[in-house]
Order: C-alpha cells, then sequence, then structure tokens
C-alpha cells in the first residue's frame, strides 16, 4: 500500500503538471484564432478579386445581404466581430484586414501603408493596434 504522504505528493505533482499544461494553451489557442483570421482574410480577398473579374468593380460591403455573398458565405472574425473592409465610392480598390492577438503572426504580405484608406473607413491601423494589424488591399 501506499502511505496518505505519497499519495499527497502525486497528487500534487500531476496537479502542478496540468496548471502549466493549461497554461501554455492559451497561446496556442490565439495561434489558432489569428491563423483562422489570415486564412479568412485570404478567402475573402479571393472572392473579392472573383467579384471584380465579373462586376469589373469591388462591392461596396461584403456581409449578409450584398452580391459579395454570391461567392462565399463571409465568416466573421473568431471573436464573433466583422473584419474591417473598406471600398472607395469608385469601386476601383479596397482595403481588408483583421486585428491580430500575436505579434509574431504579421506577414510579409500585410499592407501596413498609408495609402489613403486610414481615415476613410473602418480599419485596424485607426484603432490603435496596427503593430498587430493583418490588412491586405488588391
Amino acid at each position: 500500500g501506499f502511505t496518505l504522504t505519497e499519495l499527497l505528493i502525486v497528487v500534487a505533482i500531476i496537479g502542478i503538471l496540468s496548471s502549466i499544461v493549461l497554461t501554455s494553451m492559451g497561446n496556442v489557442r490565439e495561434k489558432a484564432k489569428d491563423a483562422k483570421r489570415i486564412s479568412d482574410i485570404k478567402q475573402i480577398q479571393l472572392a473579392l478579386e472573383l467579384y471584380y473579374d465579373v462586376n469589373s468593380s469591388y462591392p461596396s460591403a461584403i456581409y449578409t445581404g450584398t452580391p459579395l455573398s454570391d461567392f462565399l458565405r463571409i465568416s466573421k472574425d473568431p471573436d464573433g466581430s466583422d473584419y474591417f473592409y473598406y471600398s472607395p465610392a469608385n469601386g476601383q480598390d479596397y482595403h481588408l484586414g483583421a486585428v491580430l492577438r500575436q505579434t509574431n503572426n504579421v506577414l510579409e504580405n500585410d499592407d501596413n501603408s498609408n495609402d489613403g484608406f486610414e481615415g476613410n473607413g473602418p480599419d485596424c491601423v485607426n484603432s490603435g493596434v496596427s503593430n498587430m494589424c493583418y490588412d491586405v488591399t488588391p
């Protein structure tokens, strides 16, 4: 048999190990959400290009009830909010973005330049988190 002290030590060790594993899982979840955000942005970008090929302009909006929903069911951010999207009135350009939770996920083809979109519509550069913003233009 085991003594009560031995059992308590084993339970304490298991508790410490499980707490270490659970705390490290938080970063993994955030990285997975960021990967989904980037994947969603790429899918929306592809749908925007298909839409442009057919209509010779980009849509003014991307969510339900818009012409873009014919090409793709536009998903929301994993946290439940909409992705940032802005297209000027001429329909020849757009700005699409998402706020990432992990700064090391920003990719090289990210467009954080001051291209005239900032201040013209919702974008993550104006949200005060430009260093964690993944945004694309055509």
